[in-house]
């Protein structure tokens, strides 16, 4: 592949643009500078930099991204900034969405991808992908609430009980609560329906990928090669 274009595929302009970043040697393959866009190389597995910052080739995009409060999940957000803001500019030009929703004020693990099929297959809810979350309530958090929530709860507009996969208390005021399905305000109105309130929500695991201590709020990553092979992996 020619080295503008492989710089284009991966979103850092249009062919034009990247074509004379090359050649105003603001690119580098294997720590050289490469100042013909014509260039062949190799895509897989290739480490290059432009502008300083280094780079590895990826076929798709998987970003791990820790949402902090205030930001919506949103291309075009009303009220807040988009989430699209925390990452640079080459992920957004490659079309990266966000993996499902978080709310405005909920906080933690949010997947992008620009991998539609993969997109595709996180959110159907024949998928039942499983989502872990941690619940700070207004009122105690006992074992009873967290049994009713896995029992089921009627909603507004929902036929049948709505259920948790699982659910315990892990403090006084906190849980652990497990859902697999993407209802709207799900554990907001979940937790309400059982007689509580949900004062914090953080989302801590999205299927295979578990949000670590190590990456701080507003901070991204791209999903280890494991991440990406268990997420494609069939149900």
């Amino acid at each position: 592949m020619r080295l503008a274009q492989l710089l284009f595929s991966q979103g850092f302009g249009t062919r034009r643009e990247c074509a004379a970043l090359v050649a105003a040697g603001e690119v580098s393959v294997g720590g050289r500078v490469v100042d013909d866009p014509d260039t062949e190389v190799e895509p897989a597995g290739l480490e290059f930099g432009v502008q300083g910052e280094r780079w590895t080739y990826r076929e798709r995009a998987v970003v791990v991204l820790h949402k902090p409060a205030g930001f919506e999940c949103s291309l075009q957000p009303r009220h807040h900034p988009s989430v699209m803001s925390l990452l640079p500019p080459a992920l957004r030009r490659r079309g990266v969405q966000p993996v499902g929703r978080l709310d405005v004020d909920t906080t933690g693990l949010l997947l992008l991808t620009d991998d539609g099929a993969l997109l595709h297959r996180l959110t159907s809810p024949k998928r039942h992908v499983a989502k872990v979350y941690e619940v700070t309530t207004k009122h105690a958090a006992t074992p009873a609430l967290a049994q009713r929530l896995v029992d089921g709860v009627q909603l507004v507009d929902e036929p049948r009980p709505v259920r948790a996969a699982a659910c315990e208390a892990t403090g006084p005021h906190t849980l652990r609560l497990v859902l697999t399905e993407g209802k709207y305000h799900q554990v907001k109105r979940m937790v309400a329906a059982a007689g509580n309130r949900v004062e914090a929500l953080h989302r801590r695991a999205f299927g295979a990928v578990v949000l670590g201590d190590d990456l701080a709020p507003g901070r991204w990553r791209f999903a280890t090669a494991h991440e990406e092979a268990l997420l494609d992996a069939p149900r």
